[in-house]
């Protein structure tokens, strides 16, 4: 078995991009990835697809007492992001020093989101910048 490496986690193309699935009968997007639609059943065929990584500020919040994982953040506003195609995700957004309002366009960028254990082992995730 190959040993985990950077390079390896690469590879994995949901692992650094925001990928989805959409129903082949109805069309309905979702993220994350789903094996069955909700609207159509088992019955259909999931397609995998890239989302842009752009969308909406759907709903906001400042964060100023984290979890301990993010204590060097705080204080940091986190949002819920309606995609362009239609799922919506929670996400950190990143303070480029422009006001996130409700509906403020903002895009995905992968960044650190924590270092854990003593090996310091790094988490990556999506964030979101206001454009």
């Amino acid at each position: 078995m190959e040993k985990a490496s950077a390079g390896m986690w690469r590879k994995i193309d949901s692992r650094y991009n925001l990928v989805g699935s959409m129903c082949e009968r109805c069309g309905t997007k979702y993220f994350p990835q789903r094996a069955i639609c909700r609207n159509c059943g088992k019955d259909t065929k999931m397609l995998h697809r890239k989302m842009s990584g752009r969308g909406t500020v759907y709903s906001h919040s400042e964060i100023r007492v984290p979890a301990e994982a993010f204590k060097e953040s705080a204080p940091y506003t986190v949002g819920i992001i309606e995609l362009e195609e239609g799922p919506k995700v929670e996400g950190h957004i990143i303070d480029n020093g422009k006001k996130v309002e409700i509906g403020t366009k903002v895009k995905t960028a992968f960044r650190k989101m924590y270092t854990d254990g003593e090996e310091g082992l790094i988490h990556y995730h999506f964030k979101f910048i206001p454009e």
